[in-house]
């Protein structure tokens, strides 16, 4: 398996090289030359464990780690003592268990992890992997990532310790719930840096993609990431859209939905991308919240990233995005995977001339759309309230908010005859104050985090400048 990037001029490359470096050359995002296809696999699969359901996908995708030592980094990702966080109904050993609310109407719990997320189950496979093949390779790494919430603390979790592998970053001043920011800047690990950036959470995007585009720089700190524009991101997000299909259901002619929060686009990307492998889904619901760029290229075929003083800051603050990176990997697809008009349609939105949008609407490729099953919606914040309060008064089931945009939306779409599965985003107690505001008291929370916005802080604050954040880098690999 090979991996060329969405714009067309980056040699292809191994799994290995672009899980170390991140972003292609060109700009653009790095996806395998083809999907493999697994229909006829899924009678096996569907009695499989998680970690050896994620051996028989990844094994699909990466074929210059051996077969041996791939098998042993999924055994050891995927334990049930890492994801331990799981509802008391559920078999302790469940890395991610579905609970039924409803005849055919499901959530998938992914939040299990030690930073109670979805980020945490494929960055502590990028921990693993990137621990694994640095050494093998007697070679360091310096991962530069931006965060909106979770991303942050989960990959900074993943690699702390991590032997050869020091780990800037960056996130938006202020705009995190307390939680989130205690998980990221209470650690003392002398291999993680915090940058919180005076901004929006795409101004801290930015900045890593400006970073990564400077060949001369990258090379010299050999600049890695972790954001989903890393495709083992995606890769690993493959497997439990896999395992909630098989739970969701009895045998492999039935079709499911998925519903999916989401800001940057990488968790649906991969849901994208497990249809087009052949798994049975009918259609992918895309939820946001107040900022609904996503939603609005669905309805309208117009994408148009918002500038800072458009974007909303949310009680779902983790979907505060209006610049989805991974959006480019599905619009590769949608055009047929031409690579010259992805770098077309970026150069528009990246255009300091321009009107820094694209509009597909009169286009063939919007006529195609429908192929690939999508639908979306949007929430507001009264919304959110309501759907937490709903989901906890009537089924005893506490929510996050952005979870909630996601039930929101797919309780409006749903189809009663097909099961519908809704991804879990993070554990309540990650954003105190919106479930206070919906249902009147805090959330409960482990006994092991009580207090832990009292810890000791340790976090730089900086401008949005692509320079400062390499003099930062620089200074602190000396």
């Amino acid at each position: 398996m090979r991996y060329i990037s969405t714009r067309g001029s980056a040699p292809a490359q191994s799994f290995s090289d672009i899980l170390l470096g991140g972003l292609a050359a060109d700009g653009g995002l790095f996806m395998p030359e083809s999907y493999p296809q697994v229909a006829d696999c899924l009678a096996e699969w569907r009695q499989l464990s998680y970690a050896e359901l994620a051996f028989r996908i990844f094994g699909l995708f990466i074929d210059d780690i051996p077969s041996a030592d791939l098998r042993d980094l999924c055994n050891k990702t995927y334990t049930a003592e890492t994801y331990r966080w799981c509802r008391a109904q559920h078999d302790a050993r469940e890395i991610v268990p579905l609970s039924t609310i409803e005849a055919n109407f499901h959530l998938l719990e992914l939040s299990n992890g030690p930073t109670l997320a979805f980020k945490d189950i494929a960055m502590q496979l990028l921990g693993n992997l990137f621990e694994y093949v640095l050494s093998k390779r007697n070679e360091s790494i310096n991962i530069l990532g931006a965060t909106s919430g979770d991303t942050g603390s989960a990959a900074e979790y993943a690699m702390r310790g991590k032997r050869g592998v020091r780990v800037f970053m960056l996130s938006p001043e202020g705009k995190m719930s307390a939680f989130q920011r205690a998980q990221m800047y209470s650690l003392t690990d002398k291999n993680i840096f915090n940058i919180a950036v005076r901004g929006m959470f795409d101004d801290a995007q930015d900045v890593v993609k400006l970073v990564s585009n400077d060949a001369v720089f990258k090379a010299k700190y050999k600049i890695g990431a972790v954001n989903s524009i890393n495709w083992a991101r995606v890769m690993a997000q493959l497997v439990y859209y896999f395992k909630g299909y098989f739970a969701a259901t009895k045998s492999n002619d039935q079709l499911v939905d998925f519903c999916v929060p989401s800001g940057n686009f990488g968790n649906i990307c991969a849901g994208h991308i497990a249809r087009q492998m052949g798994l049975p889904i009918s259609r992918l619901i895309l939820a946001t919240n107040e900022n609904n760029v996503l939603d609005e290229f669905f309805r309208s075929g117009v994408y148009r990233p918002r500038t800072n003083a458009e974007t909303s800051v949310t009680s779902s603050p983790s979907m505060d995005i209006s610049k989805a990176s991974n959006f480019e990997r599905f619009v590769f697809d949608l055009v047929g995977r031409d690579s010259g008009i992805v770098k077309d349609l970026w150069q528009r939105l990246d255009s300091p001339t321009g009107d820094r949008c694209f509009d597909l609407n009169a286009t063939r490729f919007m006529q195609r759309l429908p192929e690939f099953g999508f639908l979306s919606g949007c929430s507001t914040h009264a919304e959110r309230l309501s759907t937490i309060r709903m989901l906890w008064s009537q089924h005893q089931i506490l929510i996050d908010p952005h979870t909630a945009d996601g039930i929101n939306i797919a309780l409006t779409v749903r189809n009663p005859d097909v099961p519908m599965v809704v991804l879990e985003t993070a554990q309540a107690v990650k954003f105190e104050e919106t479930i206070l505001q919906a249902i009147g008291h805090k959330p409960l929370r482990p006994e092991e985090l009580a207090g832990i916005e009292n810890l000791p802080q340790r976090v730089r604050v900086m401008d949005a400048d692509a320079n400062q954040i390499k003099e930062f880098i620089a200074e602190k690999c000396q």
